[in-house]
């Protein structure tokens, strides 16, 4: 599944020729993806102005001049495809410019789409308890603090529940826990304040690494651009069971099964 950085990637890629721009035409190839498109969106969208693009967790934002914004979600393998050569029978949704074609293309179609009023965008059922952007300025050690505070779940599970920081997947959880030396296996609730310190900027490294590199490329996800992201080359921990910790501390990456997902980390650095 895409990742925040493969969504953030994927938002300033359709930034770059379709701020700005009339939709002259939204073409519904398909009753539903995951879910049923909206009712109507084709007609909502046909004439509107995009008058910006945005990102919130894994979920891209097309914002229009009609206080209307349209939400999507990539799935497993969505990904947008800026003026391709041919059609292609995947190409669920089309939005069609004066100067370019956007083609939604979702080979397993688990990703899906909603048109909401901006004003309810924040009170929309998956935004409404998420917690703060880990790119944003409200990822503070004090947040951490007060959302941690008396949990017993291991820190690596806790960052990836959305009501505490929004849009965290497994691989960067992993990644930004081994820079700031902390097990993933240790409470919540235990973790100090200066280690969450070390936590907050390695979160937002990691984050800003892989979307400057462009994503980390799993599986079928490839950027607006067709070209893939190559920030799977940089990982510490993620997929290196076995292998020397780059520290060079004589750690050897460790995989273990955590809340059904698995988690790499070096018993040697991370206390």
């Amino acid at each position: 599944m895409p990742e925040l950085p493969e969504v953030e990637t994927t938002v300033r890629g359709l930034a770059r020729f379709l701020e700005g721009e009339r939709i002259e035409r939204a073409v519904i190839n398909r009753p539903d993806m995951r879910f049923p498109f909206p009712e109507g969106l084709g007609q909502a969208l046909t004439g509107a102005t995009v008058s910006g693009l945005g990102r919130r967790a894994k979920y891209g934002l097309l914002h229009t001049d009609r206080a209307q914004t349209l939400i999507f979600h990539l799935g497993m393998s969505g990904r947008w495809r800026i003026d391709p050569g041919t059609d292609d029978r995947h190409d669920h949704f089309v939005i069609e410019t004066a100067r370019h074609r956007f083609a939604l293309n979702d080979p397993r179609r688990f990703g899906w789409i909603d048109l909401v009023m901006t004003e309810t965008l924040e009170q929309w059922p998956s935004f409404a308890a998420m917690g703060p952007e880990p790119l944003g300025d409200a990822l503070t050690v004090d947040h951490l603090r007060g959302a941690l505070a008396g949990r017993k779940q291991a820190i690596k599970l806790c960052l990836l529940d959305q009501r505490i920081v929004a849009g965290l997947g497994n691989i960067y959880v992993c990644e930004a826990l081994h820079i700031a030396r902390i097990d993933p296996r240790k409470p919540g609730g235990a973790v100090s304040r200066q280690a969450l310190a070390r936590l907050i900027p390695a979160i937002r490294a990691v984050l800003e690494q892989s979307i400057r590199d462009g994503g980390s490329s799993l599986r079928d996800y490839a950027r607006p651009d067709g070209e893939l992201g190559y920030f799977a080359t940089r990982f510490q921990v993620y997929g290196r069971e076995g292998q020397s910790c780059q520290r060079d501390d004589g750690g050897v990456i460790r995989r273990f099964a955590q809340g059904g997902r698995s988690t790499w980390y070096c018993p040697r650095c991370q206390r």
